[in-house]
């Protein structure tokens, strides 16, 4: 089956619990369609570069699947259609990078880093 990345924006107002539960819902819609979520992480609550829908902070999610091209489409007709999501970004890849995401692997460098001493 192929291969794909997305990445899905959720609103602000919602709690973290909330943007993760958001996740779990659509990759049952994935599994119900016969594809399966890979992997996936939760980047955060970050700032956008620009105002989307008059918000300019957002849940970032990012999930690996395996699907087949039906069930992408299906997934991404609900998200476009509920209220909570905002942009969805869908890639077709080749082969699934190991380990984590470059942000989840920037976040880990910054803690790895000294504290200042003054």
């Amino acid at each position: 089956m192929p291969l794909y990345e997305h990445v899905v924006i959720s609103r602000q107002d919602l709690s973290n619990a909330q943007a993760e539960g958001l996740v779990e819902h659509f990759g049952k819609v994935l599994s119900e369609n016969g594809g399966k979520v890979v992997d996936s992480e939760y980047w955060g609550l970050k700032t956008m570069a620009y105002k989307i829908n008059k918000n300019r902070k957002g849940h970032y999610s990012f999930l690996k699947t395996d699907s087949p091209s039906n069930a992408v489409q299906e997934m991404e007709r609900l998200m476009r259609i509920h209220e909570d999501i905002m942009r969805v970004l869908t890639i077709k890849v080749d082969v699934h990078s190991e380990g984590p995401s470059a942000q989840i692997s920037k976040r880990e460098d910054r803690s790895d880093r000294r504290e200042r001493v003054e």
